[in-house]
């Protein structure tokens, strides 16, 4: 709304993680020159540690970029793998024909593939983004992985992008053969103050922008304040703040229209200090004291930016913030912004046996704002069956969401919700067992080559970013 307001070419402040976009200070762009030449030239475990929103996304794009040709690449968006389906989503990725029964003959395959790789000059690097979730044998699985060599070289790179948990598990007496392989630690601070500042006009610039800095001091200490340094949030308020100006009908952001900004978005603190101090003096002074800093802790967890009958004193400045785990989820990963994946939630490459395929085309009038019936679905399965059969191996689409079979409404939820912006008969939901449990899965598209899919995933990236959508072939459908 407010692009031709400020003569600017597109939005400057979108949360999806656009490479043009990257901005290199606050050590930012020092972190990925390291990345590289680690990758590059040694051979332990790599890990990135970052709180949530603070661009460990974006640096993983530009790895993709940035990398050699001479690197192959993995990237697996999705945490929620068995043992078993990180080998068939690294085999999908290096084109490797997936055989038929236990998976230490896939391991075995890996291995002869990465020889044949290692042995033309190339090397592979897996990025494994939200590493901090994955189940406890998962990461055994990558320790294993790191373990696969030839007589003088590692033939798989690994790269770990987490939020501060990740540290945490790896600190763990059960993990520390995975931790000593890591032989490289990088964590992505929150930007200061004076970094905020040339964090702002650089999106403007890069957005098209040509006037003066429209933020004033004041603006950017108040963005600063709020965000906690926070790359994400700082576009979220930013962008809600030049929305607020183009609704004033002035051309400079000042205080005002942040401070409007941070009621809008109603972040919360991710800074626990006050909260673990006042437990441990009352664990200390006994069970009255106790309850009584449990009460105050919980009160200042529910206290909103912007509120000035409530904020907490300040406390004493630090030259670092430290990044801390998250009080509550940021905006992004709400599920207002789209449905959150279970636990055990497969992969790209490691859906199996799908026993049904379900079309989300339906016909005009019928969705409704309370609960569609659950016998919709079975309509869909008998004209999607007709898109799987003549649908090729070859061909790839983008995989959206994946749930329990038993959160129809989810899915159905989910469909009602893109309908505006995605072509709803290229909409499919399937239906799949795995380990004993079925599972929807909502796809999007056909198309011919993988190149193609991931031209459509670029634009797709925008609608539904927390669900962190992926490329699949309709082979592993099948």
């Amino acid at each position: 709304m407010y692009l031709e307001h400020f003569g600017l070419q597109q939005a400057p402040f979108r949360i999806t993680p656009h490479t043009e976009f990257f901005f290199a200070g606050g050590k930012r762009g020092a972190t990925l020159e390291a990345l590289i030449y680690a990758i590059t030239h040694d051979e332990g475990i790599v890990k990135v540690s970052g709180e949530v929103g603070s661009g460990k996304t974006m640096l993983c794009r530009m790895l993709l970029e940035k990398l050699p040709d001479k690197v192959e690449t993995v990237y697996l968006a999705n945490p929620m793998l068995s043992r078993d389906e990180i080998l068939f989503a690294i085999a999908e990725e290096l084109r490797i024909p997936l055989p038929e029964g236990r998976s230490h003959l896939l391991l075995r395959s890996l291995q002869g593939r990465l020889l044949e790789i290692y042995a033309s000059g190339r090397q592979v690097v897996a990025l494994i983004d939200e590493a901090h979730a994955m189940p406890p044998e998962a990461l055994e699985e990558i320790r294993l992985l790191s373990n696969l060599e030839s007589n003088r070289h590692k033939l798989l790179q690994i790269v770990l992008f987490g939020q501060p948990e990740l540290d945490s598990r790896l600190r763990q007496t059960s993990m520390r053969q995975l931790n000593d392989r890591i032989t490289h630690n990088f964590r992505l601070e929150p930007l200061r103050c004076r970094d905020v500042s040339v964090y702002l006009l650089f999106r403007l610039r890069a957005a098209g922008y040509r006037g003066p800095d429209p933020f004033t001091k004041g603006a950017v200490e108040l963005i600063s304040k709020a965000s906690e340094g926070l790359s994400r949030r700082i576009n979220i308020l930013a962008d809600k703040a030049l929305l607020a100006a183009f609704s004033d009908g002035v051309h400079q952001v000042d205080r005002r229209q942040v401070r409007a900004a941070i009621r809008d978005a109603e972040f919360r603190r991710l800074n626990r200090r006050f909260a673990v101090s006042w437990a441990w003096a009352g664990a200390v002074a006994g069970l009255c004291a106790l309850v009584a800093v449990a009460y105050l802790a919980g009160t200042r967890n529910l206290v909103r930016l912007g509120s000035p009958a409530s904020v907490p004193a300040p406390a004493p400045p630090l030259a670092e913030p430290p990044l801390v785990a998250s009080v509550a989820p940021d905006i992004e990963a709400s599920p207002a912004a789209a449905p959150a994946l279970p636990a055990d939630t497969p992969s790209g490459a490691a859906l199996a046996e799908p026993s049904a395929v379900v079309a989300a085309s339906s016909s005009p009038g019928s969705k409704s704002p309370g609960v569609r019936p659950a016998s919709g679905l079975a309509e869909r399965i008998a004209a999607s069956e007709v898109w799987l059969a003549k649908t090729p191996d070859s061909h790839f689409f983008i995989q959206l969401l994946v749930v329990d079979a038993v959160s129809e409404k989810e899915v159905l939820d989910f469909i009602d919700k893109h309908a505006a912006t995605l072509d709803e008969q290229q909409l499919r939901v399937y239906r799949s067992s795995l380990s004993g449990r079925d599972r929807l899965g909502v796809i999007y598209g056909d198309y011919p080559s993988r190149e193609l899919a991931n031209a459509a995933l670029g634009k797709l990236s925008e609608i539904s970013p927390a669900s962190k959508p992926y490329v699949r072939a309709v082979g592993r459908l099948r």
